[in-house]
């Protein structure tokens, strides 16, 4: 993990400069990292970015107590899970991360609402969408399965066309990384579901 460290140490110095107490943590990985406009899409619920780039679930669950246990938030949302695939792991795998996420949340945190966005389909990984689909599915069953305050955000399918293919308009020219439309269409999403467990 020690390849993570100088992006840790960026999110920890930013900490300092904060100057409010946020309600709201989105962690995760470049996804979250690379969303500009987070700060003022969310402002209402005093948001904090805790992306950092290249992160795999894993390095999530690794850096947890260091990253957001400084914290006191109301709620989580995490996105993890694209850059495990990536790097050959198993969809059974991330699942078992995912699962150490809901126990760390739950262990500093309590019954705080925990929202997973769904891993997004790319051209890049178009190779591995079985296993983005399948990683999904393992996840969404777990949270209805568990409820307990966990939910289920699915952008997956807003960002494809009717043929199951990724729309380019929501990716970067690079085909992996998201664009500006699409960081509007998550924005949209995100929001409907917030009214369900923000209070």
């Amino acid at each position: 993990m020690i390849w993570y460290e100088n992006e840790v140490q960026r999110l920890e110095k930013e900490k300092t400069a904060l100057e409010y107490e946020p309600k709201m943590v989105f962690y995760g990985s470049s996804s979250i990292r690379l969303w500009e406009t987070l700060y003022e899409d969310f402002k209402e619920y005093s948001p904090v970015n805790l992306g950092f780039g290249g992160s795999t679930l894993a390095a999530c669950v690794w850096f947890f107590e260091r990253l957001v246990t400084g914290y006191r938030p109301q709620s989580i949302l995490l996105y993890a899970g694209d850059n495990d695939l990536g790097d050959g792991r198993h969809p059974e795998e991330v699942f078992i991360f995912f699962q150490q996420m809901v126990a760390l949340t739950r262990l500093h945190f309590g019954d705080i609402p925990l929202a997973f966005i769904s891993i997004k389909p790319s051209i890049t990984r178009w190779n591995i969408v079985d296993s983005i689909r399948y990683t999904n599915t393992l996840i969404e069953n777990e949270i209805r399965k568990q409820g307990n305050n966990l939910h289920y955000i699915d952008i997956y399918h807003k960002m494809t066309d009717k043929a199951g293919y990724p729309k380019r308009e929501f990716l970067d020219p690079d085909g992996l990384h998201i664009s500006e439309k699409g960081y509007a269409l998550w924005k949209d999403i995100i929001q409907q579901h917030l009214s369900a467990f923000i209070r």
